[in-house]
């Protein structure tokens, strides 16, 4: 039999084994330190107080062990005997001594001078039995309080140190009790013409307007005599301005991986500090450290944070340090100073509370919209997030895209990837079209719950609920196209009919009325079949009545209203410049278009009743159904949508269409 090789036992490191040090195990020993200096730094003191009487009668009882006499302090302190304690109910505070006073005195009381009371205390030891006689001892305190003090205040610098030194870690190079004076420090993250960026335009899908205006950027710092030679003089600050999720920060990491130029990165809360002036610190050395290495680019993410409109918060006054900051900031971009090769990329969800001073022409000079992808913009996105993934055979991109309208590029990842988890949770070998068609009811319906308690009725009002909102959208021209009903529920909803809605650029009064109609479809098939509503239609009501207020005060399309709008982009809120008058009115015309979509809606249900039924039927037995269901109950829809075109690229392309238009028409 072959010897089998032994592998060597491993070396028992006993570094290893030793508990990782932890920076908070300093603040603790601090703490204790003072508690402990503060509470037991002196000599030890006496539980209890007696006067001369009750010294007395512990030692006609034999009670006392021994007493000290201290010279300095004019005080005599009792020690008592175990034996009494024990049995004496009066000193049974003294039976569980802590570890703290275990050798500490009983009693103190003040005792007259040494030689007097020494006499004293030798004559009535002489008169009392062997048995309960006690010692008598002299002694000196030391008075340690100049040490406590000392240790105490020793104590409170040291913690100070360390919480200084923790918040300024990451700023500036000086290393340790040197941090302390880096708090005014840049805290940006430097990246060395383009290192450590692995990101570029190639893979920044769709933004191809956006893309244009910051490659123009990363060209002028590659090449600027190109622009220079004409005069033209380098931008000082561009501004991405697009709903979470867009890609604002991913192109932003695309320039720093383009430009080849030194590239500070922070975020705007890294100005924020909780001393005064630390802000405005901050800003002056990051345009230092700047322009030491000019060109460069300067970015930074979520400046609002810094950035709001000054004077809107009366209470805070003319020192609010964020104020001090964005003044700093101004000055930095646009002063006396010169920046020049500097130029600032900044990006923010909510450029509608910025500083009209920020946003002026000289400090940043473009702004440039990050807008939700279009469907050609979605699919490229979709290509990039799904080049990892194992797909089944002729994945249909072009299918997904369609049905993701109004997702961002972060949604789009983020379906990607619950797409792939539902496939591995059935335990696929590659990601189906229907694993991303689930993982969307998942991400917009949230979480299927199976195994929610419906009663027979309710299932019944929730079916024929779901099929009003499909029928009612299958028969209006402008309702979104549906996709599919279910009742199975989802998050907070007990049933819910998916759509597909149109891309379009601009929205018409009969498209927002066919949409309430739609909308109000639920409620009233709830009305006609059981001649009775519930609260099922809360979400639907909520809807409509802001889509209403939204048509009379905002867009002006309502007649009576008239074409007048009382909505302030500025302070991104709705004012109130009518009268009680024209408020009446308004909510006399919101009532009144609610009304009448929903008369509208049941007539349509009314004249549709063998279908709806149909429709709730086969819902209550398959619990989902689809569009080819319903165009198996109504036939083809009626209506044919508009394909949406690109926009043409230059002015023969567009006359060439117009001739093969003519042509055909021919």
């Amino acid at each position: 039999m072959a010897n089998k090789k032994q592998t060597p036992p491993k070396k028992n490191n006993s570094k290893n084994n030793l508990p990782k040090f932890n920076f908070y195990w300093i603040y603790g020993i601090a703490i204790a330190a003072i508690i402990g200096f503060s509470l037991f730094g002196n000599a030890p003191q006496g539980k209890g107080v007696v006067d001369n009487t009750k010294f007395q009668e512990m030692a006609q009882n034999g009670d006392i062990e021994k007493i000290t006499y201290i010279k300095n302090t004019g005080k005599a302190e009792v020690r008592l005997k175990a034996d009494a304690i024990k049995e004496n109910d009066d000193y049974k505070a003294f039976r569980k001594p802590s570890m703290f006073n275990r050798s500490s005195p009983h009693y103190v009381f003040d005792a007259p001078p040494s030689e007097d009371f020494y006499k004293e205390l030798k004559d009535l030891n002489d008169k009392l039995p062997a048995d309960k006689q006690f010692a008598i001892k002299f002694g000196v305190q030391e008075d340690y309080s100049w040490l406590t003090s000392l240790l105490f205040f020793a104590a409170i610098i040291l913690v100070w140190f360390l919480i200084m030194r923790r918040m300024a870690g990451g700023a500036g190079g000086g290393g340790g009790g040197g941090q302390i004076f880096n708090i005014g420090k840049s805290k940006a993250k430097l990246f060395e013409k383009g290192k450590n960026v692995n990101v570029s335009f190639k893979d920044v899908a769709g933004l191809e307007g956006a893309k244009e205006e910051v490659q123009e950027i990363v060209d002028f710092l590659k090449n600027p005599k190109k622009y220079t030679n004409l005069g033209a003089k380098i931008p000082k600050g561009a501004l991405l301005v697009g709903l979470p999720g867009t890609g604002k920060t991913l192109l932003a990491k695309a320039v720093a991986g383009e430009a080849k130029v030194p590239f500070f990165s922070m975020s705007g809360s890294d100005f924020v500090e909780m001393f005064v002036g630390v802000g405005a610190s901050r800003v002056r050395d990051l345009f230092k450290q700047a322009k030491e290495k000019a060109p460069c680019i300067i970015f930074i993410d979520e400046i609002d944070a810094i950035g709001k409109a000054r004077g809107n918060n009366p209470n805070m006054g003319s020192n609010d340090e964020r104020e001090n900051t964005l003044n700093q900031l101004l000055t930095e971009m646009d002063g006396f100073g010169t920046n020049s090769g500097v130029i600032i990329l900044a990006a923010t969800n909510r450029a509608d509370i910025l500083d009209k001073a920020l946003m002026r022409a000289g400090r940043f000079d473009r702004q440039i919209h990050v807008d939700m992808p279009d469907l050609n913009e979605r699919r490229e996105i979709f290509e990039v997030h799904l080049k990892p993934l194992k797909l089944e055979k002729e994945f249909d991109v072009e299918f997904i895209a369609k049905q993701t309208p109004g997702f961002s590029g972060a949604d789009i990842a983020n379906l990607c990837n619950e797409a792939a988890l539902i496939a591995a949770r059935k335990k696929k070998d590659f990601i189906e079209k229907q694993d991303f068609l689930d993982a969307v009811d998942r991400l917009i319906g949230g979480l299927e719950k199976k195994n929610k308690l419906i009663t027979l009725s309710e299932r019944k009002k929730i079916a024929f609920h779901e099929a009003g909102h499909a029928t009612v959208s299958w028969l209006t021209e402008h309702a979104s196209p549906l996709i599919k009903v279910t009742i199975v529920p989802r998050g907070k909803s007990l049933g819910a009919a998916w759509y597909l809605p149109e891309e379009r650029q601009l929205t018409t009064t009969d498209h927002l009325l066919d949409e309430m109609c739609a909308t109000m479809g639920g409620r009233a098939a709830e009305k006609i079949i059981f001649d009775e509503i519930s609260t099922g239609a809360l979400s639907d009501l909520e809807k409509v009545t802001k889509q209403a207020y939204a048509m009379v005060t905002m867009y002006g399309l309502n007649d009576k209203v008239g074409n007048l709008s009382y909505y302030n982009y500025q302070q991104n809120g709705f004012t109130k410049p009518y009268s009680e008058t024209t408020a009446k009115v308004i909510d006399e015309e919101v009532s009144k278009m609610i009304e009448e979509q929903y008369v509208r809606a049941q007539k349509l249900l009314s004249d549709n009743k063998e279908k709806l039924t149909q429709i709730a039927e086969l819902l209550l037995e398959k619990e989902v159904i689809f569009k080819d269901d319903l165009v198996k109950v109504f036939g083809e829809r009626a209506f044919k949508k508009e394909e949406p075109m690109a926009r043409l690229k230059n002015k023969a392309e567009e006359n060439s269409i117009k001739e093969e238009t003519k042509e055909e028409e021919e």
